[in-house]
């Protein structure tokens, strides 16, 4: 059975996008990108919201010749996972492997849990959130940028209640520290 894995970069101060759209350095340090990379091996599915997939597509077409090989690495591992996203308002899905949905069927998701031989990822806040009320979320994977923006999106839900196992921690020299909890039980 696959584990649903919910993966965000975010301020210290919780924030998955800023007012402005800067949070500091996050994935775009070789270190840590090199780190998402080798986390993301696994993923054979991601689930994403329009917003997140609008800001992931670009891995699908991005030249790679002059790309370091993290970055070319990293785009090879995405290309290769099937994509799904939710949205009501995108009219099509413009990258490989990818299939578009209107709604956010839970027990569909429990049922590709079920189903899968590579676990899958949840990308972006709003559908995190869906999926963490629903208590189909195995693991949190966040990447917090040592900044305060004060304002913005919540990389979490402000309304979930759930209890958490800390079963990994690192930090990174650029100051970004990952912290992997398991989701043991509703609030």
């Amino acid at each position: 059975m696959a584990q649903l894995i919910y993966s965000a970069i975010a301020s210290l101060d919780g924030y998955a996008v800023a007012a402005d759209g800067d949070l500091g350095a996050g994935a775009e340090d070789p270190e840590v990108h090199t780190y998402i990379g080798d986390l993301f091996r696994d993923v054979g599915t991601y689930l994403y919201g329009r917003r997140m997939y609008e800001t992931m597509a670009v891995w699908d077409t991005m030249p790679l010749d002059d790309e370091p090989d993290v970055m070319r690495d990293f785009a090879e591992l995405w290309r290769a996972a099937d994509k799904i996203v939710y949205s009501r308002t995108l009219a099509d899905a413009s990258t490989g492997r990818t299939r578009l949905e209107r709604e956010f069927d839970v027990n569909a998701v429990r049922q590709m849990k079920r189903d899968s031989a590579r676990d899958i990822g949840i990308g972006g806040p709003e559908l995190a959130g869906q999926a963490l009320a629903a208590g189909i979320v195995d693991e949190l994977h966040l990447f917090l940028t040592p900044v305060l923006v004060g304002v913005g999106k919540h990389s979490l839900p402000t309304t979930a209640q759930l209890s958490l196992d800390l079963r990994d921690q690192r930090r990174f020299v650029n100051g970004t520290v990952f912290l992997r909890y398991g989701v043991t039980a509703p609030g």
